[in-house]
């Protein structure tokens, strides 16, 4: 990409945010930070005994979110976040008005697939359902592109630095 924008990677969880993240940061060079690392503690416990999170959950980690992306307007970066509601696109936008997304999609039944397969994550496969309810996907007025994620890890950040690319034409 020829100008260095922050890239929010967004999606449902299981979608591969964290391990598209590193891989596209790295192939546009910049940097990369995990968006469950913003999360407040009290999130992490209330996602971790199964319980959706509420909006108000949600603001302050939007917001820790979008002061990172402000940092680095100009110089570009990389962000996870699931960005599920529109809401959530624009309060993260307020922030960092030339963010762009990238939005993982894919077939539910590989989704949970992916989730039931990863270690260590706080997220439990009961709460994708939650998440598909939620998702309102990328609109036209939105700066951003879509991009499956079947395939592997390398496949799928080749197509979004194309679908990337593209958003610059």
């Amino acid at each position: 990409m020829s100008t260095p924008h922050v890239v929010v990677v967004m999606g449902v969880a299981g979608t591969g945010k964290t391990t598209i993240g590193p891989l596209l940061a790295a192939e546009l060079g910049v940097p990369y930070a995990e968006g469950d690392d913003f999360h407040p503690a009290a999130n992490i416990a209330k996602m971790s005994a199964g319980t959706p999170l509420d909006d108000a959950d949600r603001w302050p980690w939007l917001d820790a979110i979008g002061q990172w992306a402000h940092g680095r307007a100009g110089l570009g970066g990389v962000v996870s976040s699931s960005a599920l509601k529109r809401v959530y696109r624009d309060r993260l936008r307020a922030k960092a008005p030339g963010a762009v997304f990238l939005h993982l999609t894919g077939d539910r039944a590989l989704i949970e697939e992916r989730m039931a397969e990863r270690k260590g994550h706080f997220m439990p496969t009961a709460l994708l359902d939650s998440q598909f309810a939620t998702l309102q996907p990328l609109q036209d007025d939105e700066a951003g592109v879509s991009v499956d994620v079947s395939g592997t890890p390398e496949e799928i950040t080749q197509r979004a630095v194309a679908a990337l690319r593209r958003l610059e034409v």
